[in-house]
């Protein structure tokens, strides 16, 4: 593990290779999977304050699906996470055409909102833990990702370049630049 604080990040970040490819997996991260997406507590609270925003960008299900349940449920673990249509994909999916995105983040695009998708989406395929020495960053491996493998190697993209965007997000630009410091 390499420890820049706030957290421990794995190895992993610097070592695989990834980008995403829509075009081949379709959006599979919004729609499959055992739970929802993890939310933070504060993200609940934009959520709810926000809804009727994003239920244009909805599709159906998915606003019956909140409109019954609420803006986040929780998982088996009695975590935050996004609500699920049918116990499987995620009350916020929208698609655009045969690929699967996030209607928080296509009504952020529009500026029907002021934030953008949850940052556990944002941050995808790395999953952040709560530790009592504090958070641990690790990639979560999944087959319907391998495509992004295969094109993160070819554009030679490493992980923790891919989610850049994401880790300044969470940790700010200084850190980020610090960790790019630290791998390169």
């Amino acid at each position: 593990m390499i420890h820049l604080p706030p957290a421990l990040l794995s190895p992993d970040l610097k070592d695989v290779f990834f980008c995403c490819d829509l075009e081949l997996c379709k959006g599979a991260c919004c729609i499959e999977g055992d739970a929802g997406a993890p939310l933070e507590e504060e993200e609940i609270a934009r959520l709810d304050d926000h809804i009727e925003r994003i239920k244009p960008f909805m599709i159906p299900e998915g606003i019956a699906e909140v409109d019954q349940t609420g803006v986040f449920d929780y998982d088996d673990a009695g975590k935050f996470v996004t609500p699920l249509i049918r116990q499987r994909e995620c009350a916020y999916v929208c698609f655009e055409g045969p690929v699967a995105r996030c209607s928080i983040e296509a009504a952020f695009r529009q500026g029907a909102i002021p934030f953008a998708k949850p940052l556990s989406c944002h941050l995808y395929p790395v999953r952040i833990t709560q530790h009592s020495y504090g958070e641990a960053l690790n990639y979560h491996q999944w087959h319907i990702c391998r495509p992004a493998l295969e094109k993160g190697r070819q554009e030679n993209q490493a992980l923790y370049l891919f989610l850049r965007d994401a880790l300044e997000r969470k940790y700010g630009k200084t850190w980020y630049s610090k960790l790019v410091r630290q791998f390169r």
